[in-house]
């Protein structure tokens, strides 16, 4: 009774603790005057104790954890190259309806943590990606995917809401980024479900960071975020 309890209150969390924690960030303008490698800090550490609670309670959960199916590597390779390959070409649309009017802009948020330096965008490859790719997929398309299959009994009501959750994760990068963030979601659930492994989503989450962090945010929104960072 108590292990049901304790994951039925982390769904919740889940659900809407941290949407309602990510919007209420984004109201605190003064945390755009700190240094993005502070950020890059925070946001990780945060997302490393979200993940480990996230495994110690789904310890408890019934049946415990879920275990993924071994994947061979041809199949890996090819999953995580042809889910990249989509999420940046729905990013490249994204881009040019926004840049064309037809998609709201970026957010402050987004803009101000786009590495700028060298170092920053060291820190995003061997950290911010890194994490995120691991803690992410762990906790929204390991953990709680499967706790929602359980308590609806349906598996595209999981995939859907667990795809919500995550999307509403993202509210401080306004809603057309959340609602960009859904949609992420659900395609990174699609071989958790389709496969029963989370390795290719895991992979291709940290290719995913990397390239728009690194290489296509920059590149795209230059004026953007030079503006955002002497703000």
């Amino acid at each position: 009774m108590l292990s049901h309890t304790l994951n039925l209150t982390w769904i919740l969390v889940l659900i809407a603790g941290i949407p309602i924690a990510s919007y209420l960030t984004i109201r605190q303008e003064e945390i755009l005057q700190l240094p993005r490698k502070s950020l890059y800090f925070s946001a990780a550490v945060s997302q490393w104790l979200l993940a480990l609670l996230t495994i110690l309670i789904g310890l408890t959960a019934s049946g415990g954890w879920k275990r993924f199916q071994r994947i061979e590597l041809s199949s890996f390779l090819a999953w995580t190259a042809g889910l990249t390959a989509v999420s940046l070409a729905g990013m490249g649309l994204a881009l040019l309806f926004e840049n064309r009017g037809w998609w709201p802009k970026e957010s402050r948020w987004v803009l101000h943590l786009l590495p700028q330096t060298r170092q920053e965008k060291i820190w995003s490859v061997l950290v911010l990606a890194p994490t995120a790719g691991f803690c992410e997929e762990l906790i929204y398309r390991g953990y709680l995917l499967s706790q929602l299959s359980r308590c609806f009994h349906s598996v595209d009501a999981a995939w859907t809401v667990s795809s919500l959750a995550f999307g509403l994760a993202h509210l401080y990068q306004k809603p057309s980024g959340a609602l960009r963030a859904a949609a992420l979601g659900a395609l990174l659930a699609y071989p958790v479900i389709r496969l029963g492994t989370i390795f290719p989503s895991m992979a291709a989450h940290f290719l995913i960071d990397v390239l728009a962090l690194v290489w296509l945010g920059p590149a795209s929104l230059p004026q953007q975020a030079d503006a955002q960072s002497g703000s």
